[in-house]
């Protein structure tokens, strides 16, 4: 049999001493002890459950009092003395039993009244709970009201990152007893229109600034084109001021880190500054509300818009200077947008309006020029455009098909100062005295040298002249040197600052000086010298031609000198040999001016063609003819060779004109003592020009010796053998010989006496025979 487990044993003393601990109310108190109730409630509910027990083992005990008899019987001592604890411990248990009824009945009062007030307490506190829960609620629906308003408030205020964070915040609350109200899930749906809100207050903000932006370019154009302008001045003194820099130009890297020194910003400065505020706020908007598309795209539109409205139709010349002041100034600002937002701009974009703007420009301006007759316009063009193009070439502004329209409208100016400069020419040239120039001091002297283009040598031999005095060339070489300078300055003006197409510039300025050189210049001297009769105006021309082809060469290489500091190519001038032509012209003029004052000494007249006798001196007119050659043609002032030449072609000519009334159909008939005057002429001529220091002028007058002297000496037949004629007389041309040999013959023809009539038919039958020999040969 398995031992049976002992309970917990609870005396009287034990109980009492429990009871005595319950204190439900405790005075000192402010609240009710009702936690020592509870285990005292337990210990009861234990002592009851004790008692069910006891009632459990009083039945065993009575159902096994007969066994207990029968142990008892056997084991009687034992047994009374478990029989005797046994009655003690229902006594104890019996009294326990009724004072666990008892106190039950106590414990049950005293708890229904605790249980009653604990039930008011417990509604009380959650009545209270309740109040605050709600209070909590309130006061977390104000806040979230309050946040909801002051948003509305930061639009108007224009704080707009601050009013997406608080929308932000509303949306990221942790859940509280609030997120699931209703009024909280409207404010929710709220959110959406709160968002659209802000984004059309960025945006109008946006449309606000480009609004200021477009008000501002101007303003800020002009602020980069004068600094540019400043930077250039600047630079310029300096490349004055030091060799080494005179090839390097503004944007060379020497110039650039010099400029960096003194960094001008147009866009933040003491006269202007630009705030980008309202735009980067808005990307930064837009970025958060994953619009930045749409933003994108508008700000292209509105800035493409804005770009298309810079450019009046027509473009006045006038307002061309502010219109390139807006264009830089909204390009400046659109390079800041690109380098300071990110990806919001793309350089395509911002290339697709320039290309664009450009574009009209150009054709704008093309437009307005293309009735323009005064190149200055066109000057005043090119400094607006090249300060244009410096200006946002500094921004990395591609400016090639601004260059290449530049150097399209320099050839337009370079055609129109040519037509120019050829008028003013051909005036220099139609006033011109054709006298020498004359100085009164050496300062004039010197400044005139310093105009005109002479060889090293007859510089230094001016500059030792004395003064007053006259110089080599007349007024109008002076001045037409004057003004190829002043053309040249021009041309050289205009294409400053175009760093492009050097070599078609060399060409172009080649071709135009060739132009005004041969064409205006060569030319109207020319007319000139076929105009003037006067030797010695015709003389000053030939100087001022000789003059004119050194000039071209020495301009040529001045030129090609400049160019070359500037990295040019060759300036070639082909108007030399329009000079030298023209030169071959005037020398011809002062042949033919000699040889038309030498007509008025020739009179057929004055000679008699059939004297009797020989005469025994010459001519009376040769005389004055010799002398005023003479002193004609010495006073010219030309080169010695110009001289020589003159005087030979003078004599030429008198030989021709003695070889003609010989030889030519004005005079019919001559007999030998004609022939033999005229030998006494040409021997006078002869004398005069060996005496004078020209005897090489005698070989003008082989011919007429040779033919006269075949004559006069019968030896016709000698000429007629080939051999004898080529050796000995080949300036005898034979017609006419023919023609001599006629005229003497119808002289003999004429005459009564026999011989002379056989000599004159002697004569025509060697006449005959020389035109048998040569048949097919003209005079």
């Amino acid at each position: 049999m398995a031992p049976v487990r002992r309970r917990p044993q609870y005396t009287q003393e034990n109980i009492d001493q429990q009871l005595q601990q319950i204190h439900l109310l405790d005075q000192s108190s402010a609240t009710e002890n009702l936690e020592q109730l509870g285990p005292i409630i337990k210990q009861i509910h234990q002592n009851r459950q004790q008692d069910a027990y006891l009632r459990t083992v009083q039945g065993l005990i009575e159902s096994k009092d007969a066994e207990i008899e029968t142990i008892c019987g056997d084991n009687y001592q034992e047994f009374i003395s478990s029989v005797s604890t046994l009655f003690s411990i229902k006594s104890y248990t019996t009294n326990l039993r009724e004072r666990i009824s008892t106190l039950d009945q106590n414990v049950d009062q005293v708890g229904r009244s605790l249980v009653e007030k604990k039930r008011a307490l417990l509604q009380t506190k959650k009545t209270a709970a309740n109040l605050d829960e709600a209070i909590d609620t309130l006061q977390a629906c104000l806040r979230v009201l309050d946040v909801v308003n002051r948003v509305g408030e930061m639009i108007k205020e224009g704080k707009y990152w601050s009013a997406l964070r608080s929308l932000e915040d509303i949306e990221t609350m942790p859940p509280t007893s609030l997120s699931a109200t209703p009024l909280f899930q409207h404010l929710l749906s709220s959110l959406p229109s709160l968002r659209g809100q802000i984004k059309d207050a960025v945006n109008a903000s946006v449309k606000q600034w480009l609004l200021d932006m477009r008000n501002v370019s101007a303003q800020v154009g002009q602020l980069a084109l004068e600094a540019m302008d400043t930077r250039n001045r600047r630079w310029r003194t300096r490349r004055e001021k030091d060799p080494f820099l005179k090839r390097r130009g503004v944007g060379t890297a020497v110039e650039v880190m010099t400029y960096e020194k003194t960094e001008y910003n147009a866009l933040d400065n003491d006269r202007l500054k630009v705030d980008f505020t309202p735009l980067y706020q808005c990307i930064h908007i837009y970025g958060a509300l994953d619009a930045l598309d749409d933003i994108r795209k508008s700000y292209q539109a509105d800035r493409k818009a804005q770009s298309d409205l810079i450019i009046p139709e027509p473009l006045p010349l006038a307002a061309l200077a502010s219109v390139t002041q807006e264009i830089v100034g909204f390009f400046i600002i659109e390079n800041n947008v690109l380098n300071t937002t990110g990806s919001f701009r793309s350089e395509r974009d911002i290339e697709e309006l320039w290309d664009a703007l450009v574009k009209r420009m150009t054709t704008g301006v093309e437009w307005s020029l293309k009735s323009e007759k005064d190149p200055d316009a066109y000057l005043r063009v090119k400094e607006v455009l090249i300060g244009f193009i410096m200006t946002l070439e500094s921004y990395s502004y591609s400016t090639n098909s601004l260059q290449t329209f530049i150097l399209k409208l320099f050839e337009r100016y370079v055609s129109m100062i040519v037509v120019q400069y050829g008028k003013r020419f051909e005036n220099i040239i139609a006033q011109d005295d054709c006298l020498p120039m004359w100085v009164e001091k050496p300062t004039e002297r010197d400044s005139v040298l310093d105009t005109i283009w002479v060889q090293k040598e007859e510089r230094d031999h001016l500059l030792t002249m004395n003064v007053p005095g006259s110089l080599p060339w007349s007024q109008g070489f002076y001045l037409c040197c004057q003004d190829i300078r002043s053309f040249v300055q021009n041309f050289y003006q205009f294409i400053e600052g175009v760093s492009q197409h050097h070599r078609n510039i060399d060409d172009l300025l080649s071709k135009s000086l060739d132009t005004l050189l041969a064409d205006f210049i060569s030319k109207s001297i020319a007319q000139k010298a076929e105009t003037t009769s006067n030797l010695t105006q015709i003389a000053q021309i030939v100087t001022n031609l000789e003059h004119f082809e050194v000039a071209c060469r020495e301009l040529e290489r001045s030129l090609t000198n400049i160019r070359t500091t500037q990295r040019g190519g060759t300036i070639r001038i082909h108007a030399t040999k329009s000079f030298t032509s023209t030169l071959s012209w005037a020398l011809a003029r002062v042949n033919a001016a000699i040889r038309s004052k030498l007509d008025d000494f020739f009179d057929l007249s004055g000679y008699n063609w059939t004297p009797n006798s020989k005469e025994t001196a010459p001519s009376m007119y040769l005389y004055e003819l010799v002398n005023w050659l003479t002193t004609v043609v010495d006073s010219l002032v030309i080169k010695e060779a110009y001289k020589d030449k003159a005087f030979r072609s003078a004599v030429e000519y008198i030989a021709g004109c003695l070889m003609d009334y010989m030889t030519g159909r004005n005079i019919d008939v001559m007999n030998e003592n004609a022939i033999s005057n005229i030998l006494i002429d040409v021997d006078f001529l002869e004398d005069e020009f060996k005496r004078n220091g020209r005897p090489d002028l005698s070989t003008v007058f082989v011919e007429l010796r040779s033919t006269t002297s075949l004559v006069m000496a019968d030896n016709v037949a000698e000429y007629l053998i080939p051999s004898v004629r080529q050796a000995s007389y080949p300036a005898v041309k034979p017609k006419r010989l023919q023609s001599l040999l006629e005229k003497l013959a119808k002289y003999g023809a004429s005459c009564r006496d026999a011989p002379s009539r056989e000599r004159g038919e002697r004569r025509r039958k060697e006449a005959e025979a020389v035109g048998r020999v040569f048949p097919g040969e003209n005079r």
